[in-house]
């Protein structure tokens, strides 16, 4: 028969043993001490009782008939519900054997009958504390998990939103590097990568080479057409340029108003020539009428070369000053041209070259 009470907080104790005066003997003495104890005179009831309402330790005789309590052990340790139930076998059976097999079926401890009765409670009492801290540990581990997994979703979110702040980052960069109109590289990056590549290019002590480009008569050109043509052929125009200009480590930018610049490292002054030769060929072929220009019925393009190595005795400034001299010299040559700057021991010099558009038929 199993007895029904309210449950007080210091613990719900489940006795099964078949003798009625073992259990009201121990039930008594467990009542007394604060434990609401329920009884089983038999296995199959103690797991019946186990099961309707887990209790926070049992007390489990082994010579019972029927089914004796290890075989109550290893059923209620095969069960999901009851296996962490912790279970002290009390028997009279004094054997090693026998305790170990109490160990190896799943109980935590082993009383021998007759019992003292301060023992018991020890052994109980000291179960239980196990079972709460056990419990106490548990909730702790539950709430750190939570509080990992929130942790996690924490860091993948700030994870998240670095990348998405780290790619906004890059596309302002870029934004910031790229003239609007033609999508090439505008004046702040010219400037930077110029002065990157002067000092590179010095320390090993190779070629730097700078082209400007200017569109002839480009004033004429949006006072016939109108502005918005204007802008079609600017675009045009630096597409052009940036075919001729094609390796990673050139860079083709709007110097200012209708003007372009090519900056080339690596590149002696006939490699350069030859990048303003392709330039000039690729703008011809764009084929863009201007019936307003003095030079051809097309826009044609002047450009002025330099190249130095840099040295400790050289400015940057130098570089911009000479590619700038030999472009005023090719308008001043006629336009639709190219000029090479030459630095020569007795002054200042130009090789000036063209491919004209009365090629065309």
């Amino acid at each position: 028969m199993i007895e029904e009470l309210d449950i007080p907080c210091k613990g719900n104790i489940l006795l099964v043993d078949d003798t009625p005066d073992n259990l009201r003997v121990l039930s008594s003495i467990l009542t007394k001490h604060g434990y609401y104890i329920r009884k089983a005179l038999n296995g199959e009831m103690a797991i019946t009782a186990a099961h309707a309402l887990i209790p926070d330790l049992i007390l489990l005789d082994i010579n019972m008939p029927y089914m004796n309590g290890y075989e109550v052990c290893t059923a209620l340790k095969h069960s999901e519900k009851t296996e962490n139930i912790p279970i002290i076998f009390i028997s009279v059976l004094d054997d090693v054997w026998d305790k170990i097999k109490a160990f190896q079926v799943g109980g935590i401890d082993y009383i021998t009958k007759p019992f003292q009765l301060e023992e018991v409670i020890a052994r109980i009492e000291n179960q239980l504390k196990i079972k709460r801290l056990q419990a106490e540990l548990q909730e702790k581990n539950k709430i750190l998990e939570e509080k990992n997994v929130l942790l996690m979703r924490e860091i993948a979110h700030r994870k998240k939103a670095e990348i998405a702040l780290k790619t906004a980052n890059q596309k302002l960069q870029k934004l910031a590097c790229i003239d609007g109109l033609t999508e090439v590289s505008n004046r702040r990056k010219f400037d930077e990568h110029l002065k990157q590549e002067w000092l590179r290019l010095g320390r090993q002590h190779h070629p730097l080479s700078l082209i400007l480009c200017d569109i002839d008569y480009f004033k004429a050109y949006n006072d016939t057409y109108g502005h918005p043509a204007g802008d079609e052929c600017l675009k045009q125009v630096a597409q052009a340029i940036c075919q001729a200009v094609k390796r990673p480590a050139d860079l083709v930018a709007r110097y200012g108003g209708e003007e372009f610049a090519a900056i080339l490292p690596h590149t002696h002054s006939a490699g350069a020539l030859s990048v303003a030769r392709k330039i000039q060929r690729e703008i011809q072929q764009l084929d863009i009428k201007h019936c307003a220009s003095d030079v051809c019925d097309i826009v044609t393009i002047s450009l002025g070369i330099s190249t130095m190595i840099p040295t400790d005795q050289e400015s940057l400034d130098a570089l911009i000053l000479s590619a700038d001299k030999a472009l005023y010299q090719a308008k001043q040559s006629g336009r639709n041209c190219y000029c090479t700057y030459l630095n020569q021991a007795q002054g200042e010099a130009f090789e000036c070259g063209s491919c004209r558009c009365d090629f065309r038929e």
